[in-house]
């Protein structure tokens, strides 16, 4: 079959019949800093993510090494699903699944809208736990704690294997050296039937981190301080890898908090090599739980099997760290020493402030939070009740409570982590002091529940999101900072220090001004991007030629149609007004295909085309349509400097190919960006794309070449559901062949 008749195919299967457009109106451009692609060589060492990755590939040739930008099969130890798995089990039934390939694979865990005893939620909640029955896998049911916590403390979330979860802050299992990282509820669902799906291997960013935290300073000010001084997209769709001297003065919990937070950095992992620290919290682990277990021992963290992962540790230390000549796409540093504690906002992670520069504003506060999976674990716990314990002990007579007004919330991370809280007095100590208790899940970190910010109230969360309406009114303001930092705002009832707190309680102990410290941070180096010679050629090394199955063609031409516009998002692409209308037609689709960027596109665009985009192409929405519109009018590939990650894998597992190449967008924006420009240019060079090589060029009329350069390859996964139409109809014939 053609490639063309492949992509008609999957068009078809995808979409439905008819239902009429109304006046399009033009989408506004927006523009961003450019992000990056897969432009690194592809000789040297491998990363720790790629490493970690090799181990969970499947269909590799033989020697062959993951790379970045390679597509592979992956089959991960196992597949996180929480709330949301009710929604992929009609996904999982309507591919014709009836059981699971591994029942050791799934792990299902309730922890978002726990506190809803609604009829509805508890139907929901019931039918899950009876799926998880009637297939054998591994359930937690609400109340157990935060699916990411838990996943870490009963051992499924592993140091040196890859863990995939339908949930953004799957990041967070690299604090422990295990490398999580998020996929949508197709990808679940296909990993039930099958046991596999596809990844792209993304760009990796090293993150060195120099020194050592001064007292005070935990790891939320860490990434809370990366997000606002890295703001502009430098790790968007990365996988960031923290090494350095600095990673081994950060206690497990610190560097869990900051893997979790890697997510609203815009990495899509962020990973810790295992060393002594991590080896001494699993030792620590294994002997508590055996201590307190009264049924024998923990099936995965035992005493034996933490020694057996030490002495793989220690007779193959290569296995467990980058190569020392891996290839990075940038290098950024931060010196630890220089840190001081951070506030994230109001409203963006983006925005981060010393909080010595933000608390002579006294920003009065109305709710605070110490709640969800990045930080409410025990350490967490201690280090909020010890601030109430330091400004009791300035002021023995005082009764400590949360200030007038402000209404104060605390849920432990998981029920052992509540269970350890109440043991150290911890727990008890923060109730008294006016800490309202909520049970060990989500509840308003993701907006549910009770406690939310109302409209005109200001909010500090130990959380790791204060976007606009996450945590309730939209007119309402959020800010991020540490458990210590929140549990002193509470009691002063604005935004301020622990030293101040306890100062204030002890009118004899002013703090004194201390001169501002300048946090020291920057770039090493970065991956040099390919230069182009005169006649625009790549110098970019490209992978060896792989071979291509049946029914995948390995080159493939086209006409070139280059959109300009960054952040060209899922609304631009297709309106959301036609998302819930589930009877338009494929060609109703190809009709309203880009609208609101550009009507006229849909009049320009032919089949076979070849679409070049912009930076971040695709952001927005998990609309599928976004990619089938573009099937439907007969795209064959598109390839852009970069693009959103959800966007990317609905096209894969529709069976529409996404593919970044920055080199080429800067080609041809110094070729045909002008003031001026059409928002769709038909650029008049036709393009030559060697998908199983990794090669393209492009030329004129004339047939003469005017651009070379490289493209990621294209392995046996994505070449598997591209064949089969998307990830769905892959999942079906995978069935059929084992049956």
């Amino acid at each position: 079959m053609s490639f063309r008749l492949l992509v008609a195919a999957a068009a078809a299967r995808r979409v439905g019949p008819h239902a009429a457009a109304s006046a399009p109106r033009r989408h506004s451009v927006l523009t961003t800093k450019r992000g990056f692609g897969f432009t690194t060589p592809r000789q040297g060492g491998q990363t720790l993510v790629e490493k970690i990755a090799q181990q969970h590939a499947v269909g590799l040739s033989e020697g062959e090494l993951v790379r970045s930008g390679d597509f592979i099969g992956i089959r991960p130890r196992h597949i996180m699903t929480h709330d949301n798995t009710g929604a992929v089990i009609p996904k999982f039934t309507s591919i014709g699944a009836t059981r699971l390939a591994d029942p050791k694979q799934p792990v299902f865990a309730l922890d978002h809208d726990i506190q809803n005893k609604g009829e509805k939620n508890i139907a929901k909640y019931h039918s899950i736990e009876r799926f998880s029955k009637l297939h054998g896998n591994q359930f937690y049911p609400a109340g157990r704690g935060i699916a990411h916590q838990v996943l870490v403390e009963e051992g499924h979330a592993w140091p040196g294997t890859m863990v995939v979860g339908s949930d953004s802050h799957s990041n967070m299992y690299g604090g422990i050296g295990c490398l999580g990282t998020p996929v949508v509820r197709t990808d679940a669902a296909a990993i039930w039937a099958t046991s596999q799906t596809w990844w792209q291997a993304p760009p990796v960013a090293k993150v060195e981190l120099r020194g050592q935290l001064p007292a005070g300073v935990v790891g939320k000010d860490v990434i809370v301080a990366l997000c606002g001084l890295f703001s502009k997209d430098e790790v968007l769709n990365h996988a960031v890898e923290f090494v350095g001297e600095g990673t081994r003065s950060l206690v497990v919990e610190d560097r869990l908090a900051i893997a979790n937070m890697t997510t609203e950095w815009g990495a899509l992992a962020g990973l810790f090599a295992v060393d002594e620290t991590t080896m001494q919290w699993y030792e620590a682990r294994a002997r508590h739980i055996a201590e307190k277990s009264s049924n024998g021992l923990h099936p995965i963290v035992n005493v034996d099997a933490v020694a057996a992962l030490r002495r793989s540790v220690e007779s193959d230390p290569a296995r467990w760290r980058p190569d020392e000549d891996a290839v990075y796409a940038k290098h950024i540093w931060l010196d630890l020493g220089s840190l001081t504690p951070h506030i994230s906002g109001p409203d963006t992670v983006k925005t981060a402030t010393p909080l010595a520069d933000l608390e002579h504003k006294k920003i009065a506060i109305h709710k605070a939070y110490i709640v969800s999976c990045v930080n409410s674990r025990a350490k967490d716990l201690r280090e909020a009740a010890n601030v109430i314990r330091a400004i009791k002990q300035a002021r023995p007579d005082h009764t400590v409570k949360a200030a007038d007004g402000v209404s104060w919330y605390v849920a432990a991370a998981s029920s052992q982590v509540q269970a350890e809280a109440q043991a150290s007095g911890d727990w008890q100590v923060l109730v008294d002091a006016g800490a309202k208790t909520l049970p060990p899940g989500c509840g308003p970190c993701i907006g549910l529940g009770v406690g939310l910010l109302e409209d005109g109230e200001v909010g500090i969360s130990a959380t790791n999101r204060n976007y606009k309406g996450r945590m309730g009114s939209k007119k309402a303001h959020t800010y991020l900072a540490s458990p210590a930092v929140v549990s002193a705002s509470a009691i002063e009832g604005y935004i301020c220090s622990p030293e101040t707190a306890i100062a204030r309680a002890n009118a004899k102990n002013v703090l004194p001004e201390s001169a501002p410290r300048r946090v020291s941070f920057g770039f090493e180096h970065a991956a040099p991007t390919p230069k182009t010679d005169s006649n625009g050629s790549s110098g970019a090394a490209t992978a060896a030629a792989g071979s291509a199955i049946d029914g995948f063609p390995e080159l493939l031409c086209g006409r070139v149609v280059f959109l300009p516009a960054d952040n060209l998002n899922t609304d631009g692409i297709y309106p959301g007004k036609y998302t819930y209308q589930d009877d338009i037609t494929r060609d109703q689709m190809k009709q309203i295909v880009m609208e609101n960027y550009d009507p006229e596109f849909s009049k320009l665009v032919q089949n076979e085309d070849i679409v070049v985009a912009g930076a971040n192409f695709g952001t927005g929405s998990s609309r599928e349509q976004a990619a089938t519109a573009l099937l439907a009018a007969g795209v064959r590939l598109v390839i852009c400097e970069s693009a959103s990650e959800t966007f990317k894998r609905n096209a894969v597992n529709n069976g529409l190919l996404v593919l970044e190449s920055p080199p080429l967008v800067k080609w041809l924006r110094d070729r045909y960006q002008k003031p001026d420009a059409a928002s769709t240019i038909i650029t008049g060079l036709n393009a030559r794309v060697e998908l199983t090589a990794g090669k393209l060029s492009l030329a004129n009329d004339a047939e003469n070449n005017e651009y070379t350069g490289s493209i990621p390859r294209i392995g046996r996964a994505a070449q598997e559901i591209i064949v089969a139409g998307g990830l769905e109809n892959w999942v079906r014939n995978r069935m059929l062949a084992s049956a």
